[in-house]
């Protein structure tokens, strides 16, 4: 009975320590003005986007010409564009585009990334094979190489997806890769190797869980940047395609009408602004909490 209560307390203990050490995570992100003020802006976007269609009461791309470059006012709250359409509508729904496209870019570059990085960092043979084609990849401007691969696929939400991704993920790759090869050498990764643990276990169990601070951070950044970016090739064409909203086309759109309805452009560019700035403050706090190499004075 001893015993069995010896190893009861000895299995809590780390469970205790975990449950310790988030806490104190919490609480040091809470304290992060930056990260407070980065949260706040993302859930703003981010409620609209979830309710978009309980918090527009027009139709999006209904046409209404005799209401067309009506500003900013009480019957419009953000104004209509040159074919009347609400921009309301418009850049709630352009922000459930916006952040869905997110979403999918941060899950692809965190399966491959991850996963690239993984095997690159573990095992020494494939590393110089797996990181020089990703150094292939880095060596071209991103959004050169997305604007030339969604191109290649032609227009389109999903599209813009898989072109996004394949330009980001070398960024995610090379982080994990670089936390990998710290981690592989610390005992523990060696006493498990020691007691007969094949690869796949040391991989997911103890080296992947070390590395995932910064490649959370990583990808909140990449997260802001992919919106960014599909903005860019909505604004050129090789996102989504009209009339869908989309903050990129609703810019290109406007400009023309930069003097008469400046609204029109800036209303989707101030979304863009506010959702890359929340992204990036987020990002920035993780970064400052989560990095042990910082010391951030709060």
């Amino acid at each position: 009975m001893a015993v069995r209560a010896e190893a009861a307390v000895a299995d809590r203990a780390p469970a205790e320590e975990t449950v310790r050490r988030r806490a104190t995570v919490a609480r040091r992100l809470l304290r992060h003005r930056l990260f407070v003020v980065g949260a706040l802006l993302f859930a703003c976007v981010l409620t609209v986007a979830l309710f978009a269609d309980l918090l527009i009461a027009v139709d999006p791309n209904r046409i209404s010409i005799r209401n067309k470059f009506k500003p900013p006012g009480s019957e419009w709250l953000l104004g209509t564009d040159n074919f009347g359409r609400s921009l309301w509508s418009r850049v709630a729904k352009g922000a459930q585009l916006s952040l869905a496209i997110g979403f999918g870019v941060v899950l692809l570059n965190a399966f491959f990334g991850t996963l690239i990085g993984l095997l690159a960092g573990y095992f020494r043979v494939l590393d110089d094979i797996l990181m020089r084609i990703m150094d292939a990849f880095m060596a071209f401007p991103v959004i050169l190489l997305a604007i030339g691969i969604a191109a290649a696929l032609g227009p389109g939400s999903v599209n813009a997806v898989i072109a996004l991704a394949v330009v980001y993920t070398p960024r995610t790759a090379r982080i994990v890769r670089a936390s990998v090869l710290v981690v592989r050498e610390q005992a523990y990764v060696e006493a498990a190797r020691a007691m007969g643990a094949g690869h796949a276990r040391i991989l997911f169990r103890h080296v992947l869980p070390n590395c995932l601070a910064p490649l959370i951070v990583q990808l909140t950044f990449i997260f802001a940047y992919a919106v960014l970016s599909e903005a860019v090739l909505s604004f050129l064409g090789l996102g989504a395609e009209p009339p869908t909203p989309s903050w990129g086309n609703m810019i290109a759109e406007g400009r023309q009408y930069i003097r008469e309805a400046p609204w029109i452009t800036l209303v989707p560019g101030f979304a863009l602004a506010i959702t890359v700035l929340g992204l990036n403050l987020l990002g920035d706090g993780l970064r400052d909490v989560l990095d042990p190499r910082l010391k951030v004075q709060q």
